[in-house]
C-alpha cells in the first residue's frame, strides 16, 4: 500500500489519481458528473477516464466535447457497454496509483478525493467509500430516494442509511489502491450487476480492508418510474444470488428478507383465498408495515401514496430476482 500511495506523476507529493467512469446513455447527467470531478479541491494531479459504451443518445458526442475542453479527460471505447468491462478498460490505461470509481449519473462533493486519499493513507484500507446519497428531482424520484435512504426500504446497510466510520463488507462505488485491484485481476466482467459486492469480497479474501466513512457521500439519481425501478431491483436480486453462489457465506439475513417477504406474502394470499381467511394475516401485516413505512419516510401526503407502490416494488422485485436467478448467469468454475 505504502509504495503505491507514494507513487505520483508531475510535481505534487500527493498520489496521482485516476477517476474512472463506465458510461452508457448518460446524456442527461454526464456533464454534471464530470464537472463535479473537475471541481475537486484535491491538491494533487488527477485525470478522468470515460469508458464509453454504444449509447443510443448523444453521450459520445458530449464526452468528446468534454475531452476537447479539458485534456485531463480521456475517452476510451467500451464496445460491450457492460459496466465491469468499461471499468477494466479505463483501469488498463489509468496512470494513477489511486483509482476513484464514479458513475455517469452520480456527483461527488468537492472534497471527495481529498478525504478518500487521506483515508487510504491513514487506515491502510485498499478501498474506502461512503454513502449512496439518493436525491430525486421529480416527486416520484424523491419518494424513491427516501426509500433508498431508509432502513425500512433497503435494510440497515451503512452505505444506504449512514452510520459510524469503520470496516465494512462493501461500500458504494469506492476509492481504491490500484495495486490491490491489479492483484485480484480487476472487475469480473461476467457480472452485469453486483460488481461492487463481488469485487469487495475478493479484495477482503486477498487480505484487504474495506473502510466506510459517511463523509464520502455520492449523489445518486433514482430511476424515474415504477417500471424502471422494478427492473433495477429485479436485476439487483438475481445478481446478488449469483454472488452468493460463487462465494458461499456472503449472504445474510438482510439479503434474504426480500425473497422471504415475497414468498410469504404470496403464500398468505393463496392460502387465505383457498383454505381459510386467517391465512391472510401475514399479508395484512406486510401491508400494514408498508403503510407505516410510507408515512415515516414520506415528506408529503402525495409521497405516501407513491411509496405505497415503491416499497413493495423494491422488496418484491428484488425477491423475485433472487428466487428466479438462473445458475447459467455465471456458471461455477
Amino acid at each position: 500500500m505504502a509504495t503505491q500511495m507514494n507513487s505520483q506523476l508531475g510535481g505534487s507529493p500527493l498520489p496521482f489519481v485516476s477517476v474512472i467512469l463506465p458510461i452508457l446513455n448518460e446524456e442527461r447527467y454526464l456533464r454534471d458528473s464530470v464537472h463535479s470531478i473537475l471541481s475537486q479541491d484535491y491538491q494533487g494531479d488527477f485525470e478522468i477516464v470515460l469508458a464509453i459504451g454504444p449509447s443510443k443518445d448523444k453521450t459520445r458526442d458530449i464526452a468528446d466535447q468534454i475531452h476537447q475542453e479539458d485534456s485531463r479527460v480521456i475517452v476510451v471505447d467500451n464496445p460491450s457497454g457492460r459496466t465491469a468491462a468499461g471499468l477494466n478498460a479505463a483501469l488498463a490505461i489509468a496512470r494513477g496509483s489511486v483509482i476513484v470509481r464514479v458513475d455517469g449519473h452520480s456527483q461527488i462533493p468537492h472534497d471527495y478525493i481529498t478525504i478518500a486519499v487521506q483515508l487510504l493513507a491513514t487506515t491502510g484500507a485498499v478501498n474506502v467509500g461512503g454513502m449512496m446519497a439518493a436525491q430525486g428531482v421529480t416527486r416520484f424520484e424523491k419518494a424513491v430516494a427516501g426509500a433508498m435512504r431508509s432502513p425500512l426500504g433497503v435494510g440497515a446497510s451503512r452505505f444506504h442509511t449512514g452510520g459510524a466510520a469503520g470496516e465494512v463488507d462493501t461500500v458504494y462505488l469506492g476509492v481504491f489502491d490500484k495495486s490491490a485491484l491489479q492483484a485480484i485481476g480487476g472487475f469480473d466482467e461476467r457480472f452485469t450487476r453486483a460488481q461492487d459486492w463481488e469485487l469487495n469480497f475478493r479484495l477482503r479474501e486477498n487480505g484487504g480492508t474495506i473502510y466506510f466513512d459517511p463523509r464520502l457521500q455520492v449523489i445518486y439519481r433514482p430511476r424515474p418510474n415504477l417500471r424502471a425501478l422494478a427492473k433495477q431491483y429485479f436485476e439487483y436480486g438475481r445478481w446478488r444470488r449469483v454472488v452468493s453462489r460463487r462465494h458461499p457465506g456472503t449472504i445474510n439475513y438482510r439479503y434474504l428478507a426480500p425473497p422471504v417477504a415475497l414468498a410469504g406474502f404470496t403464500l398468505s394470499i393463496i392460502m387465505g383465498a383457498v383454505i381459510h381467511p386467517v391465512f391472510f394475516i401475514p399479508a395484512a401485516i406486510y401491508l400494514l408495515f408498508t403503510m407505516v413505512a410510507s408515512v415515516k419516510i414520506s415528506q408529503s401526503i402525495r409521497e405516501i401514496f407513491i411509496l405505497l407502490l415503491v416499497i413493495p416494488t423494491m422488496h418484491f422485485a428484488w425477491g423475485a430476482g433472487f428466487l428466479t436467478s438462473p445458475k447459467s448467469l455465471v456458471p461455477k468454475e
